[in-house]
């Protein structure tokens, strides 16, 4: 391995969204940063099956309205 062109490789500490932690190595900040997670597998939708859906503005409601149709055959 050729010296001084890889990224200084160290120990920091994880914080999951339930305030579970745990240490690894990563080129992410300084020695003994922590990084604290927004999401992660334990709080993901796609990890965790549950799904949620948000309607800011009525977003959901204006696409339903606009495609809801689309893919239904009519009878003729």
């Amino acid at each position: 391995m050729k010296s001084g062109i890889h990224p200084d490789y160290h120990e920091i500490n994880i914080v999951m969204t339930d305030g579970t932690e745990y240490t690894t190595r990563s080129c992410y900040g300084k020695p003994g940063d922590t990084l604290r997670l927004d999401i992660d597998p334990k709080s993901h939708p796609a990890w965790t099956g549950v799904q949620r859906m948000m309607d800011t503005g009525g977003q959901v409601a204006k696409f339903n309205k606009k495609f809801g149709a689309l893919g239904q055959r009519k009878k003729g």
